[in-house]
């Protein structure tokens, strides 16, 4: 495809890289991980508005 053809279209044209996929189902950083996932426990949401 061309540039121009590229820029008509209406779908996104996107290759994946077949080396990702031995990352698939690993934790790649434990830490931060287990730091987001106490951040999550600990944080307060706001109350949810009714509307009248």
């Amino acid at each position: 495809m061309k540039v121009n053809e590229l820029n008509k279209a209406k779908i996104p044209v996107v290759k994946i890289n077949k080396k990702l996929e031995e990352f698939k189902g690993k934790i790649l950083f434990p830490n931060k991980l287990a730091l987001a996932n106490e951040m999550l426990l600990r944080v307060k949401l706001p109350p949810l508005e009714t509307s009248k």
